[in-house]
């Protein structure tokens, strides 16, 4: 009759849990590399959900995904996803449009209970309007997100902003993908900052069966010392999977970029990531990083992965960083 339902456990485990510092909660560890995986038990989803025609509404602990992930996302490359106690409500009764409104009661973070911000208490509206069927193939999406979170004042913040991305026919079996986006934020609610920061990006690339290869410019400004701040996304796949850029600087980041990926033989993937950062203020270089990840998916439920990252600072406010990654995933 419409209604659904979802209840959702998680147990992480480590083999060695002092072998790696769970993000400050294990003090023998203090001293080692951080990963942000702490080892928990908890309910990551437990929610209800009612949908008639095309308009849902969803009460209660649930992922929310919009977009790329730039904004508000799940941060599914943790072990702990980034869950919201919440209401959605959603409706696609327009054709190609997609309306999303979202009031977040609380951000469940990747840290866990445990940890002293392993959650914010939130006051904080999302509003997301996506157009599809334009030309190039192209989606508009505009949004106003008003983020208030009372135990981490600082990350509190109002954006605004538009996007649109689509893919123009090169031949018969290659396309000229593209991504344009700007936005605008300010300070707002608890925060006691005074800001206003912009926010930039354009991406385009040769897309098709073989691969694709794209050059892109990332500008996350700043105001006053502040930095453009994006607290909800899913910060692995934006700014290096080194994460030196999980938080903006100050100063603000400009990430210019060259992707590549390949389809290879016998069902290997590779992608890869050439990043130059630097400062907004002042145009600082902050160093350079390269990205590679391989990955084969074997039968109908198992993928393997192997990753890398390696930044290379080009001055002393940032270390050197390189990390290593393997991975087999088991989904039925």
């Amino acid at each position: 009759a419409g209604f659904k339902a979802m209840v959702e456990g998680e147990n992480i485990l480590a083999a060695d849990g002092d072998r790696y510092n769970q993000s400050g909660l294990n003090p023998v560890a203090a001293r080692r590399a951080v990963v942000a995986d702490p080892e928990s038990s908890e309910f990551n989803q437990a929610w209800v959900s009612y949908t008639t025609g095309k308009t849902s509404a969803t009460l209660g602990r649930q992922r929310l995904v919009l977009e790329n992930q730039r904004f508000i996302g799940d941060v599914g490359w943790r072990q702990n996803q980034q869950t919201f106690d919440a209401v959605v409500l959603q409706d696609k009764t327009r054709g190609q449009t997609t309306l999303t409104y979202a009031y977040l009661d609380r951000i469940n973070r990747v840290f866990g209970g445990r940890h002293p911000q392993g959650h914010w208490d939130s006051k904080s509206h999302v509003l997301n309007a996506a157009r599809g069927g334009l030309p190039a193939a192209g989606t508009l999406v505009a949004y106003a997100y008003w983020l208030d979170f009372a135990n981490s004042a600082g990350n509190s913040c109002a954006t605004w902003g538009a996007s649109y991305s689509g893919a123009l026919d090169l031949s018969a079996a290659a396309k000229l993908a593209f991504r344009a986006e700007i936005a605008a934020q300010t300070d707002h609610g608890s925060s006691r900052l005074d800001y206003d920061a912009r926010y930039y990006l354009a991406e385009g690339g040769a897309t098709g069966k073989p691969g694709s290869l794209s050059l892109g410019s990332e500008v996350l400004g700043s105001d006053n010392n502040v930095g453009f701040k994006t607290p909800l996304a899913t910060l692995h796949a934006f700014n290096g999977w080194a994460d030196l850029f999980l938080a903006t600087p100050a100063a603000g980041l400009v990430n210019t970029y060259l992707k590549g990926a390949a389809n290879l033989p016998d069902g290997f993937a590779v992608t890869t990531f050439y990043h130059w950062f630097e400062s907004d203020a002042g145009r600082t270089k902050f160093g350079r990083e390269f990205d590679a990840m391989v990955s084969r998916k074997f039968g109908k439920y198992a993928i393997a992965a192997a990753k890398y990252a390696d930044f290379r600072r080009d001055g002393p406010a940032f270390p050197n960083v390189r990390k290593i990654w393997v991975q087999l995933e088991f989904a039925y």
